[in-house]
Parts: C-alpha cells; sequence; structure tokens
C-alpha cells in the first residue's frame, strides 16, 4: 500500500463523499484546500484556519524553492512543521508558476490575475523589461525541462521532472504532484498537441523519481496532471493516459478560462469518465462556488484556489445571496451581520459598515476579516456538499444555492 489511499463512503450519481487516507491525518471529502502560497494563507493564521474547519492546506513549490529554499524548509522538520500546523499538507509541482509567471515561447497563461501583474516587488518584479532581455525569454522549454528566471531578483534557474519531485520530497507535503506543462486556453490544437506529450513523458519521469526513493514514496503521495487545453480528444487521451500511469491521484490540468465565451470546465470534467471510478481527483486552481459544485457533481474530491482570499483582499465577500464590494458607499451605513445567513467563526461579530470603514481607510484588518469571511464560507460549502451527499440531497443541496447565489 502506498503513502495515501481514498475510500468512498456514498455515491451520489458522479458525486462522492469519501476519506483520503495520508499519513498525517483523514481528509473527508469533497473538501475545499486554502493556498499558502509561501507557506502562509495570507492574513490567516493556523489556529483560525482550524476554527474554519480547513483539514488541509496547500503551499506553491516554485515560491518555496527560491525562498527561503526546500532545504531550510527540510531542516524545520517539513512543510507542517514549519508552517506550525497539525494537519496534512499538499504542494504543486511549480510548473504553472514558471509558464504563467514566465513567457515561455512567447505565450502567456491567461490565468494569472491583473493584481499579480501589478504588483511591486523588491529586487526584479516578474515583468520587467529587463530581466526579459538579459536571459532572452523568463521561460524557455525544452524536452528536459524549464529554464526560467526568479521574479526575485532575475537569477536564472532550472527545474526538470526530478528536480521538482526532489524539491517536493524535501518540503515534506502528504501529497505532491508531478511536473507539468501548463498551456494557455488560446493556444492551438498543435501545441497543445505537443505540450500534453511533453506533460505525459515529464508525468513518467516525475513517477519514478518518486518511486525510486523508497523512503519517500512511505511518506508521500503523488499526483499526476493531465493537460490537452480546450479540446476533447486530447483531454481525454491525457486523463486516460495520465490515469492509467499508476499515480496515487489525479489533478485537472490547464487553465479554465472562457473560451468563445464557454468555460473549459465542463469539458475537462466530462473527461473523468476516462479514470478508474475510485481514483482521487482534485481541482487544481478551482475554487469560485458554483464551479465547486460543479465539480463535486463530477466527482472530484479535493480542490485549491486562491479566490477566497484574493477577492477578500479586495474587499469582495461571499454571500448566500452572490457576491459584494463591501468596499461600496452603500455599505458605510449597513450595520447588518457579513451574510446572514452564512455563520462564520471569527467574523460573526462583524458588520458590513466596520468592514467596509477598514476596506476604505487601507485598514489590513478588513482585508483579513473578509478573506477569513470567504474561507469559511467556502469551507462551508464544501462541506454541506458533503453532507448533503451522504444524506442523499446532493441535487437539491447544489441547486437550491444556485438559485439562491445567482438568481438562477
Amino acid at each position: 500500500m502506498g503513502a495515501i489511499s481514498f475510500s468512498i463512503d456514498k455515491r451520489s450519481g458522479k458525486a462522492r463523499a469519501g476519506v483520503l487516507h495520508t499519513p498525517s491525518g483523514d481528509i473527508k471529502t469533497p473538501a475545499f484546500i486554502p493556498v499558502g502560497t509561501k507557506a502562509a494563507v495570507k492574513g490567516v493564521d493556523p489556529e483560525t484556519l482550524k476554527g474554519l474547519g480547513a483539514q488541509v492546506v496547500l503551499a506553491n513549490t516554485y515560491h518555496l524553492y527560491l525562498s527561503p529554499s526546500e532545504s531550510v524548509v527540510q531542516e524545520a522538520g517539513g512543510l507542517a512543521k514549519f508552517m506550525g500546523v497539525d494537519t496534512p499538507t499538499v504542494t504543486d509541482s511549480g510548473g504553472f508558476q514558471v509558464f504563467s509567471l514566465g513567457k515561455g515561447m512567447k505565450r502567456k497563461i491567461t490565468r494569472i490575475e491583473e493584481e499579480d501583474k501589478n504588483v511591486e516587488q523588491k529586487g526584479t518584479s516578474v515583468f520587467d523589461e529587463d530581466v526579459a532581455s538579459q536571459h532572452g525569454q523568463l521561460a524557455i522549454i525544452d524536452e528536459e525541462g524549464v529554464t526560467f528566471t526568479s521574479h526575485i531578483d532575475g537569477s536564472l534557474h532550472r527545474l526538470t521532472p526530478e528536480r521538482s519531485v526532489e524539491i517536493q520530497h524535501a518540503l515534506g507535503a502528504d501529497f505532491f504532484f508531478a511536473f507539468d506543462e501548463c498551456t494557455s486556453p488560446t493556444d492551438p490544437y498543435d501545441y497543445q498537441k505537443e505540450a500534453m506529450f511533453r506533460t505525459h513523458r515529464w508525468a513518467d519521469r516525475s513517477l519514478k523519481a518518486h518511486r525510486q526513493n523508497l523512503e519517500a514514496n512511505k511518506k508521500q503521495g503523488i499526483y499526476g496532471i493531465g493537460q490537452g487545453g480546450q479540446f476533447e480528444d486530447l483531454r481525454r487521451e491525457s486523463t486516460k493516459t495520465i490515469g492509467s500511469m499508476g499515480f496515487d491521484g489525479f489533478g485537472l490540468g490547464g487553465a479554465f478560462n472562457k473560451v468563445n465565451g464557454e468555460s473549459m470546465l465542463p469539458l475537462a470534467l466530462a473527461c473523468l469518465e476516462e479514470l478508474s471510478a475510485d481514483m482521487p481527483v482534485h481541482g487544481l486552481g478551482v475554487g469560485e462556488p458554483g464551479d465547486l459544485l460543479l465539480g463535486i457533481a463530477n466527482g472530484v474530491d479535493t480542490f485549491d484556489c486562491v479566490a477566497p482570499t484574493r477577492h477578500g483582499r479586495h474587499g469582495t465577500i461571499y454571500t448566500r445571496r452572490g457576491p459584494i464590494n463591501l468596499s461600496n458607499e452603500k455599505y458605510v451605513r449597513d450595520f447588518s451581520p457579513l451574510d446572514p445567513e452564512t455563520v462564520v467563526k471569527g467574523t460573526e461579530k462583524f458588520t458590513k459598515a466596520y468592514v467596509c470603514h477598514l476596506l476604505r481607510n487601507n485598514e489590513i484588518l478588513g482585508q483579513v476579516i473578509a478573506s477569513i469571511h470567504n474561507l469559511g464560507f467556502i469551507i462551508g460549502l464544501v462541506d454541506g456538499a458533503r453532507e448533503a451527499i451522504l444524506n442523499g440531497t446532493f441535487e437539491q443541496y447544489r441547486a437550491d444555492f444556485e438559485r439562491d447565489y445567482y438568481g438562477k
């Protein structure tokens, strides 16, 4: 038996309630995983996360490799101890960041937010033209891996499937992801196909690098990632190929932006029928309420996304009746709860007027409260879906939520 295993308690159509068993504890699924990019969920401490019901936290391999380095995290006793959490942890491969933060092959991954483009950082910005000209391109892809420049200081680095796995072994998360090439949803068919086959070859190398480390195999699981962009035949081929390679789980890869007005997520979800019926599935970067319920309805078990805290930092909170921006003038004298229909531990005593005041005066507490509320809302939404699956009422649960949230 590997380091992780998955059991299914009940199904409701394609949706399932299960348990992901990891060395650091069980994760009841479906589950939402907060993102702690640099080993910290922005503005939310570990005890607060635990109080919100977070069962697991995800950190970013790319960022931790650059700072403080995987060796520092390893010396601290691994990611969980370094962060001060007592839950399971997950790391991504670093692939998405390398490709989305750079200009690999003169392309740009469109899932990157405008917020990230405009952030001022010490040293050299990832979008600094001097760095781009100094090293030619910020991410250069070849068969062996990717050469890229640090967004911190412009220094040159190299990631291969084997190196990504080595870094993630040192970080010590309960499960992690194979190194893949994350394409743009606007890339043409021929390039998507080329990148998909490269991802498959890198997946094989990642899996071998992990399986050959017998000690790591006892402590960590590895997920493969399917690609294929907006093309169903490629998505299906990739899902089937990755699913048959011997990974411990499957990750929905790629950016799920709208192409020609249509989200790519339903296409990716439809291809999950190519997987074994008992293989755990993770939705990378899936975090909006409707997408979470859609993913659950199609058999996705875990999700991660920065959206809840990102929206919170900009003043937007989720409510049962849809998202609202508390920075708006209309909330200056609104002394009602943040969401009268959703109680989130730690934010239930605050009013819209108070958080509006904080946000409009650039008080960081406003961003913290909004972020905590959003995480609690999303974790509660997914936990509620689990209970509904167990009770046999998932379809009604989803319909009621979408009626209230989207006005359907």
